[in-house]
């Protein structure tokens, strides 16, 4: 490389380092900074009000909620046990209502229409009848309930045939974690592969989409002018991505650290299930290829959307950008969703060649199987589109918006005499 050659390369990384510090500086340095830094936990705040008024709203009226048993005074006792045991096997959200044992009337068929009616409790399902053959009244959703009533019976009917009482059974159980999966290639998607393509996504869909408004007020105030005459336009366009990579970075970090530290207290059951859950690669390569991915969903999203946002003039267009944008990122997704539970498939060699899906399949890949040198190849790929789609964008930019055009291509220059 010649020194001029050098020089050049010198001052255009001097010039697109200005612009990134000159953007982030503006952006972090501002109390608006920190209403966006603080947002998740905002969000978070007001969905955990507003949800726990609306769940404590329905717990009010759910519970009145009971399943009604109509059985003889002499059988109650093993129903109640019956509906004991089974109770044991559901999680506490998706367990049925309390039961409801009545002593049957002269007309039990009356008495169960009746209990819909009940002003001590709302009742999902009513049982009545001999227990082999028993009659379920059920309204609404609540066929789940009545499937359950039938349950009930049947091990009530079990109970009273061995003397009243199930057997006990005395379980050994323990957890089993399965081994680190073959270097080999493998078709079965790995549980870590969905969290990658998800967790790349949401910080990009949260992140990235911030990029299509930086030039628009620079447009507004005539200041891109002074920039592109000093500085050529392809720097400005990465100066400005890196600029706002380097706020996502600092986003990224803050909250890395506080749900790192909120994960120390998760219970040990949940902590020992997320760590069952390996990557093929490893955890540490796959620490480094997730931060890579996202680096190049980043870049490569946010390249995208500064070449489109660029040519908006106003926050209207802006505003209307913002659809398409989100259309994108979720077809991105999907896709790459796709490929992540279909390792090997033809989708998946396409997610992980088409440039925009290429860094959240890839991660889907990292978990999936054990190779690194294809993570290679696809890091140089992306970035290899991220130059793509800035030049294309600068020139977009130069001839429709400064409408100063730029210099023809090498193959139709001609000589001049």
């Amino acid at each position: 490389m010649s020194d001029t050659s050098r020089n050049r390369l010198r001052r255009s990384i001097r010039q697109t380092l200005t612009i990134a510090r000159r953007d982030f500086i503006a952006t972090v340095f501002t109390p608006i900074f920190l209403l966006f830094l603080f947002a998740p936990m905002i969000f978070g705040v007001i969905g955990g009000t507003v949800g726990g008024m609306s769940a404590a709203s329905m717990a009010g009226g759910g519970d009145r909620s009971r399943i009604v048993a109509i059985v003889a005074a002499d059988q109650a006792r093993t129903v109640a046990d019956a509906d004991r045991r089974l109770r044991a096997v559901f999680r506490d959200s998706q367990e049925p209502p309390p039961l409801t044992t009545l002593s049957p009337a002269a007309n039990p068929a009356a008495q169960a229409r009746a209990a819909f009616s009940a002003k001590d409790y709302d009742a999902a399902a009513v049982l009545y009848g001999p227990l082999d053959r028993p009659t379920i009244l059920f309204g609404g959703r609540s066929d789940r309930t009545a499937d359950y009533l039938a349950t009930m019976a049947a091990e009530t009917l079990a109970a009273e045939r061995l003397g009243g009482r199930m057997p006990a059974v005395a379980a050994t159980k323990t957890r089993f974690v399965p081994p680190h999966p073959a270097a080999g290639p493998s078709n079965r998607p790995n549980p870590s592969a969905f969290f990658a393509v998800f967790g790349i996504f949401f910080l990009t869909l949260f992140l990235s989409g911030q990029v299509v408004g930086t030039m628009a007020e620079e447009r507004s105030n005539k200041v891109v002018e002074v920039l592109a005459a000093a500085v050529p336009l392809e720097s400005v366009f990465l100066g400005k991505l890196l600029g706002m990579f380097g706020v996502a970075i600092l986003f990224v970090g803050f909250w890395g650290t506080v749900v790192g530290n909120l994960g120390l207290l998760l219970p040990g059951d949940m902590g020992r299930e997320l760590a069952s859950i390996t990557p093929a690669v490893g955890a540490a390569p796959f620490s480094l290829l997730f931060a890579a991915y996202f680096t190049t969903a980043y870049l490569l999203l946010g390249s995208v959307f500064l070449g489109v946002g660029a040519q908006a003039s106003t926050m209207r267009e802006i505003q209307l950008l913002s659809l398409p944008i989100t259309f994108v990122q979720m077809s991105m997704f999907g896709l790459a969703a796709a490929a992540a539970g279909r390792p090997g498939s033809w989708i998946a060699s396409m997610a992980e060649v088409f440039p925009l899906s290429s860094p959240f399949a890839m991660a889907g890949r990292a978990a999936n199987r054990a190779e690194l040198w294809p993570h290679v190849a696809a890091i140089a790929w992306q970035l290899l589109w991220v130059a793509v789609f800035i030049t294309v964008g600068a020139r977009l930019f130069r001839r429709g918006v400064l409408q100063s055009g730029s210099a023809r291509p090498w193959w139709r220059r001609r000589r001049v005499a």
